[in-house]
């Protein structure tokens, strides 16, 4: 499938779980500290994978599972001040759950940020970000939809699209 494209989104199909590890591999490449990532999908659809893709491109060498009982994984990247935030916000039932838990440390600390089930806080995140939709195709097949809120998610999708998939500038 031929990805769709405009300045602000970018929706393509993974065929594996290894490819869509990869696209956060690759997406990794650009992220620097400060940034957010904001996974949505039904469970299954790949959000730990892609997850831990980014972990894996900033360098994280533990292993990286979804942090759905303990709702925070913090991996320090090796030889780096780099901190990779893993949130997984499943268990929550109210975006003020997410406040007290203490999210704003992670939003706007000194790493990169991806959080798993972000639209049941959606209310309490910035309004910049980078926000990827995940959704059952087939069995193995996932849609993607990444959409940029932003000018630096603009710049950090325009580096992915031109990086995965070899395609310029809109």
């Amino acid at each position: 499938m031929v990805p769709i494209l405009t300045q602000d989104e970018l929706d393509f199909v993974s065929h594996s779980e290894m490819q869509t590890e990869r696209i956060g591999v690759r997406l990794a490449q650009f992220c620097r500290p400060g940034d957010l990532i904001c996974l949505e999908g039904e469970l299954g659809t790949g959000k730990t994978c892609l997850a831990r893709g980014v972990g894996r491109g900033l360098g994280v060498t533990e292993p990286i599972t979804s942090p759905t009982f303990i709702m925070v994984n913090e991996h320090r990247v090796p030889g780096s001040h780099l901190c990779f935030y893993h949130i997984d916000l499943y268990r929550l039932k109210s975006p003020q759950e997410a406040l007290a838990l203490g999210i704003e440390e992670y939003l706007y600390g000194h790493g990169v940020c991806v959080i798993e089930w972000a639209e049941r806080a959606r209310q309490v995140l910035p309004q910049e970000h980078l926000w990827i939709t995940l959704r059952h195709v087939s069995e193995n097949k996932r849609s993607l939809t990444v959409t940029a809120t932003g000018a630096r998610y603009q710049e950090l999708l325009g580096q992915l699209r031109s990086n995965a998939f070899g395609l310029g500038s809109l």
